[in-house]
This record gives structure tokens, sequence and C-alpha cells, in this order.
């Protein structure tokens, strides 16, 4: 009897510590607030004035499903499902997907780093977005990412993408990515209409004590025809079906003291089949600092600069308040504004603060070229 109950006692601790080497977290983030805008183009194609419910200005709203199970000897198979979704009327992300935001499976091994496989960001946003911009340092978030994310700063998601992301050596970080077309048949490569979406990626960064550097490279071929597809408009500048989406960025950032200071340069080209290419150049400067634990506020600059198939020029300017009402919570106050100048060809620029894809950043009107957007906004994290 003794021996039957020793042993039940050792099987249950054995399972017990198999148990405690695996977990599942359930995570996500909820953003919303109203957000008004002083130009939007409107139905006659002038502009007109909005207030509107906005989602996922911060950061988008999400939630997700990330796994770790230890296999021994520094060994781990990963997972991460990450479903995104508008809180004002509750539809999914992505153009409707599952887990549109991210979907990957993996190994990762210390003092080597992680390989997995599935839907996943590239270094652009791993290294520049999230390390270097005003968007990714403070709470003015997809204000203050550049037109569309057309530089692929905050939402370069990658299909079928096989990733490497080393550990981290002294400081340094470095990967590579290459996603699969997936698809046998190039048909209709001369326009583009059935060419296959192919990408790749690759980044590096180094930080030591309060200084950070990283530059990354993206390279997309057919951004029209990946799933969903990448959005490939400056404000009212539309280029023909693109053969080829490069971005290129370097970005560096200190901090000192309760203040933070960063910088970054973006250069995309987008080459289209037939016709000119567009030459995107966004340079932007900003600081953030904690006047209390509680309490911070952000400043940012953006020049933008397009040239080829037109010639134009943008200047923003962000700012941010944000005051947190626990380490979950946070309430905030956003005001951005835009100003834009040139020509595409026979009509003027327009201005357009963040994402076309969202009702509450389209661009400005004919005969309107400035936006002003000021936001209150609440975000929550679980």
């Amino acid at each position: 009897m003794k021996k039957k109950i020793l042993t039940t006692a050792i099987l249950a601790t054995i399972a017990g510590a198999a148990h405690a080497q695996s977990s599942v977290t359930l995570y996500g983030l909820i953003d919303a607030g109203i957000s008004y805008n002083s130009h939007v183009k409107n139905a006659t194609g002038g502009s007109s004035s909005q207030w509107a419910y906005g989602d996922g200005v911060a950061q988008g709203s999400r939630w997700g499903l990330r796994g770790t199970e230890d296999l021994g000897g520094g060994l781990k198979a990963i997972f991460v499902l990450e479903n995104g979704f508008n809180s004002g009327n509750g539809t999914a992300g992505q153009g409707g997907a599952m887990f549109g935001r991210q979907a990957f499976v993996g190994l990762t091994k210390d003092g080597i780093g992680s390989l997995t496989f599935g839907r996943q960001y590239a270094f652009t946003t791993d290294v520049l977005g999230s390390n270097y911009s005003t968007g990714g340092n403070t709470v003015a978030g997809n204000y203050a990412y550049h037109f569309n994310d057309i530089d692929q700063l905050t939402s370069s998601r990658i299909n079928n993408a096989v990733k490497f992301q080393s550990a981290n050596f002294s400081g340094l970080t470095f990967g590579g990515l290459y996603g699969f077309s997936n698809t046998t048949s190039f048909a209709g490569a001369s326009t583009g209409s059935t060419a296959s979406s192919r990408a790749y990626s690759f980044g590096a960064n180094y930080g030591f004590g309060p200084f950070g550097i990283g530059a990354a490279y993206t390279n997309i071929s057919f951004p029209a025809s990946a799933t969903p597809a990448f959005t490939t408009t400056l404000a009212n500048i539309a280029p023909a079906t693109l053969r080829d989406l490069r971005s290129f960025g370097v970005g560096g950032r200190y901090v000192f003291g309760p203040a933070t200071v960063w910088a970054l340069w973006t250069n995309t080209l987008l080459s289209p089949i037939t016709g000119s290419s567009l030459l995107y150049n966004a340079y932007e400067v900003g600081g953030k600092y904690a006047f209390t634990p509680a309490l911070s506020g952000a400043l940012g600059y953006t020049y933008s600069r397009a040239s080829g198939l037109a010639s134009a020029h943008w200047n923003q300017i962000d700012a941010a308040a944000d005051y947190a009402l626990s380490k979950r919570t946070d309430v905030y106050l956003l005001g951005v504004y835009q100003q834009a100048s040139g020509r595409v060809g026979n009509a003027d620029v327009q201005a357009q603060i963040g994402d076309s894809n969202s009702s509450i950043f389209q661009p400005s009107g004919s005969g309107s070229d400035n936006q002003l957007a000021i936001r209150v906004g609440i975000r929550h994290k679980f």
C-alpha cells in the first residue's frame, strides 16, 4: 500500500513538473476614442470636418494566444496566434482573417535564436517601427506613422514566411525573413493581374546602455497581389500596378533619465510595371518626457518628400499626452497637424494623416492642403 502511495506521488510530481514547463497565455488590448478631423474628403470631392468613433489609434485592438513548451537543453517550442479587430463594430481586421496580425510556430534555442514559420512581421516593423518612430514610441501611434504604412513601419505582415531572429549577442540582434509566393503560375506578370507576391526582409539592431541604433530592409513583389493587399498610395498619389515595393531605413535612439529622443529615416521605392516610379523619403525626429511615473508628454516632427511620379512635400507635427490610471489602463490626448504642397499631374497634392483604410484617415478634399486631427482615447491591456 505504501509503495502504491509513493508511486502515485512520484507520478503526480513528474506530471506537475512537465505541465509547469509548458504555458499558454491569453493577451490583448483594446484602444478606443473620439476623433476630430478638420478636413476629410466628402462625396462631392470637397472637404468636410468630421467627428467619429475611432478604434486602434494608439495601438491596433487585438487579442492573442502565446505559448511555449520547454523541450530541454535550452530548446523551446513557441507559437503565437493574434487576431486584430475593430472595437466599434466587432469586425475582424486585416481583411477579415481570424489571425491576421500574426500566426506562427517554431523553435527557439538559448544563445542562438528562433526559427519560426507563418504570417510574421518584416524587420522594418520589428526594428524601425517598434524602436525608432514616433508612432512606436508614443500613443500618437497610427496618427504618427507615415502614409498607409507605405514604408512598412507598423503593419508589414508577410504571409508564408520563414523567419530567423538571432539571440542577443552583447546588445546585437539580427535576422532575416523570406515569404513564399506559394504559386507556380506567373501568368499576367506583365500586368500584375495574377502575378505572385513574395517578400524578403533583413534587419539588425544594436543597443548599448541608453543608446540604440538599427537598420532594416524589406522588399515585396506585386504588393497588390498579397492577401490582404498592401496599400501603395500617398494621399491622392496612386502609382500604377506595382511590380516591386522596396523600403530601407535607419534609426537611432537615446535615453537620458526620464527623457527619450529618437530619429529615423526611411527610403521607399515603388516601381510600377509600366510608367514612372515613385520615390518616398521620410525624415523623422521626436522625443518624450516622463513628468511623473504616470504622466508623460511627447512631440514628433516628420518631413516627407515624394519624387518621380509626383513632386510633393508634407510637414507633420505630432503632440501627445498620456496618463496611466494603472499598469494596464491609460487615457491620452493627441493633436496632429499636417501641411501638404506640390503637384501630382494637374492636381494639387492633398494632406492625409494616417491610414486611408480607416474612415477617419481619408485624404483632404480639393482645395484643402492641410489636416488637423484631435483625439481623446482610452487603452486597456490584458
